[in-house]
């Protein structure tokens, strides 16, 4: 009787997320793709371990809602000779970005916010805003700065696409960049001030481009997280789990790590030249929408799926499909630049609600489907999500130096594999 009792709770076990695998698991060739060709991916990934490019990688695969590839590869931290585990958790960066933009959009279906309406409506410091030109003469040929109004106010819509006028310190020299980098707020690791603080102190200095008028990658979704709280009436961190983690059951995605996990936290490579990372050991000050979460490689997968489902997971639905088919639409119109060495998701691609949207098959130099969304992260994070081949990726190391490497790499991995 109790051999019984003991197989039946095991069989229950089986189906319960927080003990398993993010995902129903499934051979991959029973959803269309090749066990011996997914190989590459270890040969490739333990390589770059030996050669010290990388400390190490957790890398998932789900096709058609079943997971079939979910591996740990080399050390979560090298320092501690800790190995990788597929629940270590990492600095996801920029990855954040595309969670507080759906966080944005649950709110826009409640109808508390519109995205055409203007940003100052709810931040009123944002409501006249500055732009810096860089002038130069001719005869001269020395650049001087002229400070212009802004001819629109910025939409919170600008904020969700990067057409605000944002910037960051560390692309270029610009004007707008310089005086960013010069007003102390434009380091990542500066988490010692308040969401409200560092929109008044960012209030304060010129936008990059005039708002709606060139796609620019930036400090907006800073920016839309503190609209977000002012809107809900909550703190970023407790309005993203209440609406967002929580009904996904992500439960290591957070702004910081509490001390019972530190030591699933993973680290880059020791004395390799690699920058510092934030200290997500402790709450910050700065719930940073832009670049502030840490997750998981399986909490990733299960929001990639509910997008991918519609909007949908396990019965829960955060957002309708008609609303993720417009956050994954392609959001730059034809009077909004994407010129210059700055933009960021590539030639083929276009930008939606706080994702790369692919628009073409081709033209891209990396491998991929029209409709495919992606996004990565400056510490070596990264996934897509390709509704034409009904594919998801989730990739996170922790290496800043050879992140780009990985993710071109993994798409090609991940493609000459498929097999129907």
């Amino acid at each position: 009787m109790k051999i019984l009792l003991i197989i039946f709770i095991l069989s229950l076990s089986g189906n319960i997320y927080a003990e398993d695998t993010p995902l129903p698991k499934a051979s991959p060739e029973s959803v269309g793709l090749s066990s011996e060709r997914l190989e590459r991916i270890d040969t490739t990934f333990e390589t770059g371990i030996l050669e010290k490019r990388i400390p190490g990688a957790v890398i998932a695969i789900a096709r058609h809602g079943k997971l079939v590839f979910f591996k740990a590869y080399g050390m979560q931290n090298a320092s501690t000779n800790t190995p990788m585990r597929t629940d270590s958790i990492f600095r996801i960066y920029s990855m954040t970005k595309p969670l507080v933009s759906i966080g944005a959009m649950a709110l826009h279906e409640e109808g508390k916010l519109y995205l055409s309406e203007p940003v100052g409506k709810y931040i009123p410091e944002l409501m006249n805003m500055t732009v810096a030109k860089a002038i130069s003469d001719p005869v001269t040929e020395v650049d001087t700065v002229e400070i212009v109004d802004t001819e629109q106010t910025i939409k919170i819509h600008d904020l969700l696409r990067h057409t605000a006028g944002f910037t960051y310190g560390f692309f270029g020299n610009s004007p707008a960049r310089q005086k960013l980098k010069e007003s102390g707020i434009g380091n990542l690791n500066a988490m010692d001030i308040s969401l409200k603080d560092f929109v008044s102190q960012l209030a304060k200095l010129p936008l990059a481009y005039q708002p709606g008028k060139h796609w620019e990658y930036g400090r907006s979704v800073e920016v839309l997280g503190h609209l977000m709280e002012v809107v809900s009436g909550q703190k970023l961190d407790s309005f993203m789990g209440t609406n967002i983690f929580e009904p996904l059951n992500m439960v290591d995605t957070a702004f910081w790590v509490p001390k019972e996990d530190w030591s699933r936290i993973a680290e880059p490579l020791p004395n390799s030249g690699e920058p510092k990372l934030i200290n997500v050991t402790q709450q910050p000050k700065l719930l940073s929408g832009g670049h502030g979460l840490v997750s998981t490689v399986g909490d990733y997968l299960r929001f990639c799926q509910m997008m991918l489902n519609g909007g949908v997971l396990d019965g829960t639905r955060v957002l309708s499909s008609k609303t993720v088919q417009y956050i994954t639409a392609n959001h730059l119109g034809k009077g909004i630049s994407r010129a210059g060495p700055y933009y960021l998701p590539g030639p083929g691609y276009g930008f939606g609600l706080g994702f790369g949207v692919r628009e073409d098959d081709g033209i891209s130099s990396w491998p991929g489907s029209a409709g495919e969304y992606f996004w990565g992260g400056y510490a070596g994070t990264y996934f897509w999500v390709d509704p034409k081949e009904n594919l998801i990726v989730v990739s996170m190391t922790q290496s800043v130096l050879n992140r780009v490497y990985y993710r071109m790499v993994l798409r090609n991995l991940v493609y000459q594999a498929l097999i129907d």
